[in-house]
């Protein structure tokens, strides 16, 4: 059995070829006892298979380095019960986004940018071997009559899966991981943001400022969100809502609720809105949307105008402008047809504040706008920034740098700060109003 490729480059696919792989694992079968197996945790099967695989390579394999012995015993086990290739993936933290376009062409994100690896599958089989493990777990199947799913792993990830016939060039999967939760004083570290920036947010989480966070996809507004409710007081009980269970909220009175996809036969789903709905009878003192992108925005804007003050959000959007647009758009998919002047009034009378998050050139993440709304009733969106980043032109290496431009309160937002008892950060009293233009 040639179990070593001939060229070996250091890689955990040069350690030994695909049929050896297929080999080992067929041998793994045969000396396994599968309901002794079933019968133990995930982490005592994958030691017990550990231990069996290394076994079988002291009996059939060729000589290897201590090195290449653990990797191919990772890589067969990773095969027989887990995700294959993807499995050493999913265990390095530093990736943020897997993406798997067809069996040969593996794609992650780090540190906000995208690089190729030298892995794949190998096969096309191999792949939807790893997509029916994925989906077994939500009590779904993909095939050609149902080629798109949506499921989360055991470990929280998120996933999206695509097959042919929609996906033209094979088997699509994206998951994305979600980093460890991340606190305000280490955002500051990061630059997402300053202390004077911190300590407005915190005045404004705690003046029951209704917040929505706002910015593209990977922008880091969950993280922010995470961020934004540590400010929360302890005694408050808060409900998060959210699609895959994200939030980590540190607080001890937190209801954390999760909508569920259809099943097989496409009954039981439980929406975003469902659980808004919901929520309301639940006696929360916050509630706090994961993410906001169909018609619980209208039920959202009701919480906020009805005793629900110092909910948090977070909406897809390029701009803090087009995050009360898109909120008017999302709230028109609600059955409930209202006119335009009707949403204007609500999104003025329940938004307070815009925090906007951008993903720069260099792959970090910032607050790069910080807007409240002063419009009242029905009148046209009237936007106060108190905060502005400007980029510099970036060169195409190193960080991007830009200047911070602070702006004053307006006085009915500054007077909710002072009754909270927090004094406005210096840099914000002492600012000038923002140009008109701006």
């Amino acid at each position: 059995m040639a179990l070593r490729d001939r060229k070996h480059d250091g890689t955990i696919d040069s350690v030994v070829n695909d049929n050896g792989v297929s080999y080992l694992k067929g041998l793994l079968l045969e000396e396994v006892d599968l309901n002794e197996l079933s019968a133990l945790s995930e982490e005592q099967r994958r030691a017990r298979l550990e231990r069996v695989v290394g076994t079988l390579l002291t009996r059939e394999g060729p000589l290897l380095t201590n090195r290449e012995r653990n990797l191919l015993v990772r890589r067969v086990v990773d095969e027989a019960l887990g995700l294959g290739v993807l499995e050493p993936l999913l265990r390095d933290e530093t990736i943020t986004e897997i993406m798997v376009n067809g069996h040969e062409d593996i794609y992650v994100e780090r540190a906000g940018h995208i690089q190729r690896l030298p892995l794949k599958f190998s096969s096309v089989e191999q792949v939807y071997q790893a997509i029916d493990r994925i989906v077994a777990g939500v009590n779904r199947r993909v095939d050609e009559s149902s080629p798109m799913v949506d499921a989360r792993l055991m470990g929280g990830e998120r996933v999206n899966v695509i097959v042919p016939p929609l996906a033209v060039d094979g088997p699509t999967i994206t998951i994305r991981r979600f980093p460890r939760p991340y606190s305000i004083s280490r955002l500051i570290e990061l630059g997402a943001l300053d202390d004077s920036m911190a300590g407005l947010l915190d005045a404004m989480v705690k003046a029951e400022l209704n917040i929505v966070v706002s910015g593209g996809t990977g922008s880091g507004k969950t993280t922010m969100l995470n961020a934004l409710s540590s400010f929360i007081p302890a005694q408050e009980r808060i409900i998060t809502i959210e699609d895959a269970a994200e939030l980590a909220l540190q607080q001890n009175h937190v209801i954390r609720l999760e909508s569920r996809p259809p099943n097989v036969e496409g009954k039981g789903e439980i929406t975003i809105r469902d659980l808004v709905r919901n929520s309301l009878r639940m006696r929360p003192d916050r509630i706090i949307v994961g993410e906001t992108r169909g018609g619980e925005a209208l039920d959202m804007l009701q919480a906020m105008n009805t005793g629900h003050e110092g909910s948090l959000a977070t909406i897809h959007a390029n701009s803090a402008e087009d995050a009360l647009l898109r909120f008017e758009t999302l709230c028109t998919m609600a059955e409930l047809r209202l006119p335009d002047e009707t949403l204007r009034d609500q999104i003025n009378s329940a938004i307070d504040c815009v925090v906007q998050l951008s993903r720069l050139p260099d792959g970090s993440r910032r607050i790069t706008e910080i807007v409240l709304l002063i419009s009242r009733h029905r009148e046209h969106y009237k936007m106060h920034p108190v905060f502005q980043y400007r980029p510099e032109p970036w060169s195409g290496s190193g960080k991007v740098t830009g200047t911070l431009h602070y702006f004053s309160m307006p006085k009915v937002y500054g007077e909710r700060i002072r009754l909270t008892g927090l004094p406005l950060p210096q840099a914000f009293a002492n600012a000038k109003p923002p140009p008109m233009d701006d």
